[in-house]
């Protein structure tokens, strides 16, 4: 190599380490600002709603006296809807991931599944409460209940959850599954047994992302009819006598938090404007609870894994 030509090379290096060093100065200035943004509204919500975090807030409807309103209703309306919707997408995502990255055959129609669970996943959330709406609420019957609600959203979470299980079982390596055939394993067991365990940190990762979606969100709940202003709460699910289980608060009308929130913020009196970020604060206090458990448990699962 000529002189010439070693200075050129040298030259280009040289450039691209430049181009490299000022891309990486760009993208810690572009998080930075980000999070320093969130940071701020997140301290201002709490500036805000701080006067109005008693207990008297958790324990009280809403009402039309800004100072005696409370989110009772929309906080259990909040858990109860996340818990259906945690009972139905996380089986049925996680079975229809595994189905189709293990037992699918590789052809057309497993590629246009594919394609298809993958497009779902960015469909806005508006059309999942038109298709609840039509599915849940009028064809078969389940009327404006929690129930639809957690449907709804489990709708919503299920195309999450299906991709990142695929992809959490994919990152196994085929070792694992050659192992586990060899020591006479159906193909069940190697799945129940190895790549579901060993997977399971990435399938958290997923229900953390869908449910941290869903908890938010708004649009498709008012579609199938959410309640702006409810004064009472669904039946309990443990009752004192035989059965003491009762699936009757499924039925029930709901609200939710997100909903409240607007509807407070649409309010003229300002006073409601703290009573919305109250709400804002006990929302994202919520998620990150729930952010938290999966942490762990995703912690806890791929603390065991070694291979």
């Amino acid at each position: 190599m000529s002189g010439e030509n070693l200075q050129q090379l040298r030259a280009n290096i040289s450039r691209r380490k430049l181009l490299d060093a000022i891309f990486a100065i760009i993208g810690l200035l572009t998080i930075f600002v980000a999070v320093l943004t969130l940071l701020a509204l997140i301290i201002r919500l709490a500036i805000d709603g701080s006067s109005r975090l008693d207990w008297q807030f958790f324990t009280s409807f809403p009402g039309r006296k800004p100072e005696e309103a409370g989110i009772l209703s929309a906080w259990i309306g909040t858990s109860l809807v996340m818990l259906v919707t945690l009972v139905a997408a996380i089986p049925l995502g996680v079975a229809s991931g595994i189905y189709l990255e293990e037992y699918a055959q590789k052809n057309w129609l497993s590629a246009l599944i594919e394609i298809n669970v993958t497009n779902l996943a960015g469909v806005p959330s508006i059309v999942y409460g038109l298709l609840a709406l039509g599915l849940f609420a009028d064809k078969l019957k389940l009327g404006e209940s929690i129930l639809t609600a957690g449907l709804t959203l489990a709708l919503l979470v299920l195309p999450v959850v299906i991709v990142t299980t695929r992809e959490s079982l994919r990152a196994i390596p085929n070792s694992i599954r050659e192992a586990a055939y060899a020591l006479g394993t159906t193909k069940w067991q190697m799945i129940w047994d190895h790549t579901l365990p060993y997977s399971m940190g990435g399938i958290l990762t997923g229900v953390i992302v869908g449910l941290s979606r869903a908890i938010g969100e708004t649009a498709p709940l008012i579609t199938i009819g959410a309640l702006t202003f409810i004064a009472f709460l669904p039946e309990s699910p443990i009752k004192g006598e035989f059965p003491f289980i009762s699936f009757e608060w499924l039925k029930a009308p709901f609200t939710v938090m997100p909903i409240q929130m607007f509807n407070w913020v649409s309010r003229p009196q300002p006073e409601f404007q703290f009573n919305a970020a109250a709400a804002g604060v006990v929302l994202i206090a919520m998620t990150l609870v729930m952010n938290g458990i999966a942490v762990y448990l995703r912690y806890r699962f791929r603390k065991g894994v070694k291979w």
